[in-house]
């Protein structure tokens, strides 16, 4: 058998006249009808809305016009990606200051991909003139020529597209920062229900236990002075003690899940090789950390960083049954790295209403990233990211 025959076969090109360009094709050739169609919606709604601009219906007329072509930019949008790879995504729900139709009014006025999608349909009318005679010429007469042809035209609609009718980076920005803050919102209040209930079902019922053996015993000792009923006070007041020290422990559990002591006064190498000794994994924890430099982040990366591995180990001790576990913690320019490895059964997902989930959503709060690795099987690996800020820094 020849040489030839083990030859593997080559990839196939793609055809210079296939799908690809006849849906450069089509699109462009649409251009005319959605540009016309688009351009007498604008300038009729917007005409109108400004010249009754001074009467009550002027103003939401306008800003039912600018919803228009809110949702015409959002079609085109769909039509760019699809048949010419642009980048434009959607953009995020209106920002309402204020509940009711002048709220409602208000955003839309105010909203400049409202005002820049208008403009979009004006400049589409030109563009869709332009384009569509081309394309018709082209398809004609300039058959060789087609495929480069309708590449550099679907580029300079890519470049439109993406210049008027994608989101504003800041109106992003804003949008992204608001979900984060109802996150840590909900967050606090959940550490608040959480915080309240173990005081209430744990140190609060413990002590009230102890004041009540107490006043039991103290009543005993009033009553008696035989050796009988001072034994049974002293073993009231040896419970009690024991209530004590329980209480006390629950309260140092309680205040160590608020923000450990050994965080705040030795960092967060100590704070993770306190909390990885206290994980029941049976083979142990394993904890190596490399932070450059003798800067330190602030107390909420900090606070971040342990509590995440701090859940994670907890994860791997209830459900993981792993022998064995790693946590590593690096530093990478301005990026505080972590990863937790476990040699457990796998299949851990960050699924919504999961602890995995919630541990990204507060991640995710301070520009923060939460990876999950983990195949069903095992093993998992779940690597962190957070922003390295420096105290000197904030100050």
């Amino acid at each position: 058998m020849s040489t030839a025959e083990h030859r593997p076969a080559e990839p196939r090109r793609p055809s210079l006249y296939g799908a690809q360009l006849w849906g450069q094709v089509q699109h462009l050739l649409l251009n005319l009808p959605i540009g016309i169609a688009g351009f007498v919606f604008t300038v009729v709604t917007l005409t109108v809305g400004l010249a009754l601009s001074v009467t009550v219906v002027g103003l939401p007329l306008l800003a039912l016009g600018l919803t228009g072509c809110r949702w015409l930019g959002s079609v085109e949008r769909t039509r760019a990606r699809a048949a010419l790879g642009a980048t434009a995504q959607e953009p995020g729900p209106l920002v309402r200051r204020r509940q009711g139709v002048s709220g409602w009014v208000t955003a839309v006025l105010t909203d400049s991909l409202g005002w820049r999608s208008a403009l979009f349909n004006v400049v589409l009318l030109i563009w869709g003139i332009l384009s569509f005679a081309l394309t018709l010429v082209l398809l004609v007469v300039g058959w060789p020529v087609l495929p480069w042809a309708m590449r550099w035209l679907s580029g300079l609609e890519r470049m439109l597209v993406d210049s008027l009718l994608a989101p504003n980076a800041l109106a992003q920005r804003v949008h992204e920062l608001e979900e984060d803050r109802g996150a840590v919102v909900d967050t606090a209040a959940a550490d608040l229900r959480r915080i309240e209930r173990d005081l209430h079902d744990g140190a609060q019922a413990r002590l009230v236990a102890l004041a009540m053996d107490l006043g039991l015993a103290k009543e005993k000792l009033a009553e008696t002075e035989s050796p009988e009923g001072i034994a049974a006070a002293t073993a009231m007041v040896g419970a009690a003690h024991g209530e004590v020290k329980l209480a006390l422990q629950e309260l140092r559990d309680l205040a160590r899940g608020i923000h450990p002591a050994v965080l705040t006064d030795r960092g967060l190498d100590a704070a993770l090789s306190a909390v990885a000794a206290r994980c029941t994994v049976p083979g142990g924890v394993k904890v190596h950390v490399d932070l450059k430099g003798a800067e330190r982040p602030d107390s909420a990366v900090e606070g971040i960083a342990y509590f995440t591995v701090s859940e994670l180990l907890t994860n791997i001790s209830k459900h993981a049954a792993a022998r064995t576990a790693t946590v590593d913690a690096w530093r990478v320019e301005d990026r505080l790295m972590l990863l937790v490895q476990d040699d457990g059964k796998g299949g851990a997902a960050a699924y919504p209403g999961s602890g995995l989930a919630g541990l990204a959503e507060r991640i995710g709060a301070v520009d923060g990233v939460l990876l999950v690795e983990s195949p069903a099987g095992g093993p998992t690996s779940i690597t962190v990211e957070l922003p390295w800020r420096t105290r000197a820094a904030r100050s």
